[in-house]
């Protein structure tokens, strides 16, 4: 292949966690794989040794390289040279090569099929080919929109709880990034979905993702509305909030007649409530659907349904000053003035470049991890800040859970865009709340739900494409090639290093491998990636069609030949949500029908790219990729495996009325633990020997 200048090397050293072995590096277009015969075994009661024949193969994908750092040493210093690999599942290898040239050609061509592939559909998954009994396995199933609205209580003949399903989006013309069917108030046309669109970035308008079984009270989600500085409101938006509102009360308004749209411009009035040319005239002012609502549930003598018990909730996962300082760029967050039936919480929870410096800082405390097996300074680990972060979305998800539940009223979930802070809270939140979703099948229909249908930057945050700034060459000698992307550094360990420790001293003295912090930061703004223009517009016949991330195909990893990641649009947001998910197994041990290692091979295949479910950002761009038959699901992995991923433990009976079995989990956000699993460390590297120490893990 022309990717490939070298495609074996023998007598490579491959050294990890302090521990060498000579074996034969392959190389392949898709896999790096190293394979070694073990010594022999020499602890029998006899002492004599037993020979192991059947070699051991080490298989490192591609895109699970996160960064790759080659070294090279001056001849006269009789010193390998070498590569080193840190893994997005937090594996760290090195080979050392005798060698300089096998080294630079075995470093040339990993970047290669690391970097260069420049479309999604050439990664792995588009060419793998399942053995049985996976092969008899067909995850892709598994979700059905309609089957899952429909055990919430929700179908498309039967309106009697409030909710119907709408089809304004089955072309995904109106929303690209939202799935084609979304649940919405029985009382809303889709005339004022059309309209309140308009005043939500992306379209992605306040739509049902799960509906309480007891008390018929609802998560809804959405992105930012379009405020801006002018104070921008829309009147069909609030409508649509009222009755997501209203919904759980035995009563609901009758819904108003709207005249259809005159025109595409977005209807706002300025922050005095005067009504633009676009609102259609016979639309009633939400004051007064308001007052009427509370008129007629104050009157019902039927069943309610917890109705003076409501506290409805819009959350806003951002900081309030990011929330604030978006409206300088046309967007931010509600002005509660126009939405006096609820009331707002900002959570507080930082945006995607500040979680991936976090990650970055955890990464750097651990880089060491490959030539040597000291274990991790906990003082670095607890000033990352990751714990500090996961115990903040734990909080907002009980939060969610708690308004919903105890308080038996609606939520809205928003961020910027909805589909990072947003998903991570919504599937939390439902985790907690649903019995269902802890379970192995239904742990699937969330993630297929709130993640895949409802949109998330997979491939942008993940990085799928990589990039060759994650690529660097140590100790280039004159005359050596620069692409203009590696860091130069002058020779640590050349003839003057020590020779009664050479191996390791190479090893050590380079310094600020896997440091490479990206401080990319917006100027002003926050958002959950870079600031892009907003489509606020998207055509009623479906001819203007923008990519997932709002941009034109040009500067999007999947449409655009010879493409790679933007190094400041990745970030462990799936990672975060896993991780969130195990420190909820790990407090209730018994209400979870997975184990951790469910887990934890679920996020080393989310950047495995051996199956095609998570390589598009949305619903839409998987159906014009058709990866449903080009490529193979996820969750057949786990199904054809399921009896290596259930929790012993597990009881699955819930009854309310029984203490440690009620239908509701909550997170004790203080109790948060290091994964250790996860990072390849024992528990007592990271998490001490005093696990109630919560105060030091999360650096306060």
């Amino acid at each position: 292949m022309e990717r490939t200048r070298i495609a074996r090397v023998d007598d490579i050293k491959l050294v990890r966690r302090g521990e060498q072995v000579e074996g034969t590096l392959h190389l392949t277009p898709h896999h790096l794989i190293f394979c070694h015969t073990p010594g022999p075994a020499v602890d029998e009661p006899n002492g004599h040794p037993i020979p192991r024949t059947k070699p051991r193969e080490l298989w490192i994908t591609y895109p699970i390289i996160q960064t790759c750092t080659l070294r090279l040493t001056h001849p006269s210093s009789h010193l390998p040279s070498s590569i080193r690999l840190r893994c997005r599942d937090f594996t760290f290898v090195c080979f050392c090569l005798s060698d300089e040239k096998k080294a630079r050609d075995v470093y040339d061509s990993i970047k290669a099929w690391t970097c260069k592939l420049g479309r999604i559909d050439k990664l792995y998954a588009f060419t793998y080919q399942p053995q049985p009994p996976e092969k008899e396995f067909n995850g892709w199933g598994l979700y059905d929109a309609r089957s899952e609205w429909k055990r919430l209580g929700i179908s498309e003949k039967d309106t009697d709880k409030g909710w119907r399903i709408s089809k304004i989006n089955a072309d995904y013309a109106f929303s690209p990034t939202y799935p084609a069917l979304f649940p919405v108030p029985s009382a809303i046309s889709d005339n004022t979905l059309n309209y309140a669109g308009r005043y939500r970035s992306r379209a992605r308008l306040p739509v049902l993702t799960y509906l309480h079984p007891v008390n018929n009270c609802s998560i809804t989600r959405s992105s930012q509305p379009l405020v801006g500085v002018r104070g921008n409101r829309s009147i069909q938006d609030e409508k649509l909030l009222l009755a997501i509102f209203s919904t759980s009360h035995s009563t609901l308004p009758p819904p108003t007649s709207s005249s259809r749209p005159r025109s595409r411009q977005s209807p706002r009035s300025s922050s005095s409530g005067s009504p633009t040319r676009d609102v259609p005239p016979d639309l009633p002012d939400p004051e007064t659907l308001e007052d009427q609502m509370i008129s007629r549930t104050s009157t019902e003598d039927g069943p309610r349904v917890y109705g003076a018990q409501q506290h409805n909730l819009i959350v806003d996962a951002r900081p309030t000053v990011n929330a604030l300082a978006m409206q300088a760029v046309g967007l931010g967050s509600e002005n509660m003035d126009n939405y006096r039936f609820a009331t707002k919480a900002y959570l507080g929870i930082d945006n995607i470049h500040v979680m991936r410096d976090s990650l970055n800082k955890v990464i750097d405390t651990l880089k060491g991890s490959d030539i040597t097996s000291i274990a991790p300074s906990r003082e670095a680990l607890a000033k990352s800040g990751w714990l500090k972060h996961i115990a903040g979305i734990l909080d907002g998800a009980s939060l969610i859970a708690r308004q919903v539940a105890l308080q038996h009223s609606h939520v809205l979930i928003h961020c910027s865009d909805g589909w990072d802070r947003t998903s991570q809270l919504s599937a939390l939140s439902q985790l907690c709340l649903d019995p269902y979703y802890r379970t192995i099948e239904g742990f699937i229909v969330l993630v297929e739900k709130d993640w895949l249908s409802f949109g998330h930057m997979f491939s942008h945050r993940s990085g799928f494409l990589s990039s060759e700034k994650w690529f660097s060459i140590e100790n280039e000698r004159i005359g050596g090639t620069n692409d203009g992307h590696h860091n130069q550094r002058t020779s640590l360990g050349g003839s003057n290093s020590s020779a009664g420790n050479a191996l390791e001293n190479a090893f050590l003295s380079a310094k600020g491998f896997f440091n490479k912090d990206n401080n990319s930061r917006e100027s002003f703004v926050d958002s959950d990636g870079e600031l892009q223009p907003y489509d606020q517009s998207p055509s009623a016949n479906g001819s203007k069609k923008t990519s997932a991330g709002g941009k034109s195909g040009k500067d999007t990893a999947t449409n655009e030949k010879g493409a790679t990641t933007k190094v400041k649009e990745t970030s462990p947001v799936f990672h975060q949500f896993l991780d969130a998910t195990y420190q909820l197994l790990h407090q209730h041990p018994t209400r979870f029908e997975f184990n951790e290692r469910f887990l934890r091979r679920l996020l080393y295949h989310l950047y495995s790219c051996q199956y095609g479910t998570f390589l598009y950002n949305n619903e839409r761009e998987r159906v014009e990729a058709n990866v449903k038959t080009r490529t193979r699901s996820v969750w057949d992995y786990f199904l054809s495996r399921r009896q290596q991923f259930l929790n012993l433990s597990y009881e699955a009976k819930v009854d309310d009325n029984v203490r440690g079995r009620e239908r509701l989990v909550l997170p004790n956000a203080g109790e948060v633990r290091w994964w250790n699993e996860v990072f390849g460390r024992e528990d007592r590297e990271m998490n001490g020997a005093a696990p109630g120490n919560s105060k030091m893990r999360n650096g306060e």
